[in-house]
């Protein structure tokens, strides 16, 4: 997905891993059939987790618009996926071709219901099962409080409802708009939780993430610059607790005919 870089991909992608749903993993790839579609593929996380569970016949089909993590993609896994640049707001039916399975991860969340209700007409069409993993779900929680962590979570909430390159995104509200609009498609779904848990030995993946949380609030403008700094400063000094955990809520979907 064009905004993120491979430093913040790579660091996500092992505690991606150990959140997924095992179950709902497991069931999608049961599913897989023909060629995998992955949309917002990055670097290729997604098929670095399904690959070693699927059969050697499925192929891959990558799209994502960031030319930069496709040609990390290419490097990495040209030789077993086939690699497309393309505009995830307008991806050609050609891309849908002989698709068993579509997947995305910590996608929706950026994306406007206009977007995902013209994504699931899409996938419908071809008949697929559709994979989506690791929606942000707006909650985060630590075991060290401070008093302004709902204000902070809040504030990050309603900044996450602006427009990301997908119209204006739905954010925490997205992957039950998804799941809700799949149904009215005539799929059965699958919902489960998919926590991140992030601990010490996650320190930089968290400093980066606080970073994030803090500039968003500092956008959005309600918090006194002053609070959002001590905040800050309070939840970098925890990271290195050894008694300290982060979590942060996310949900995966799971849509089958």
């Amino acid at each position: 997905m064009s905004g993120f870089d491979r430093d913040w991909l790579a660091l996500r992608e092992p505690v991606d891993a150990r959140s997924r749903d095992t179950a709902l993993l497991q069931a999608a790839c049961e599913t897989a059939r023909d060629t995998i579609l992955d949309i917002g593929c990055g670097t290729g996380s997604t098929f670095r987790m399904l690959s070693p569970r699927l059969a050697a016949h499925v192929r891959w089909r990558f799209i994502d618009n960031d030319p930069n993590l496709l040609e990390e993609a290419r490097r990495r896994h040209g030789d077993v996926a086939e690699i497309v640049h393309a505009d995830l707001k307008r991806i050609d039916a050609p891309s849908f071709a002989d698709v068993g399975l579509v997947t995305a991860s910590a996608l929706f969340d950026l994306c406007s219901e206009d977007f995902i209700r013209a994504f699931v007409e899409r996938v419908s069409e071809t008949g697929a099962a559709f994979y989506a993993a690791l929606s942000y779900d707006g909650s985060m929680s630590w075991s060290r409080p401070h008093p302004l962590d709902e204000v902070m979570t809040a504030n990050f909430n309603a900044h996450q409802l602006s427009d990301k390159g997908f119209g204006i995104s739905l954010g925490p509200k997205a992957w039950q708009v998804l799941a809700d609009r799949l149904k009215t498609h005539s799929y059965q779904i699958r919902v489960a939780e998919s926590p991140w848990r992030m601990t010490p030995a996650d320190a930089d993946l968290q400093r980066l993430f606080l970073n994030g949380i803090v500039r968003a609030v500092f956008e959005y403008g309600e918090l006194d610059e002053a609070e959002i700094r001590d905040w800050a400063e309070f939840r970098h000094r925890m990271i290195e607790r050894e008694d300290s955990l982060c979590r942060v809520g996310h949900q995966d979907v799971l849509a089958i005919r």
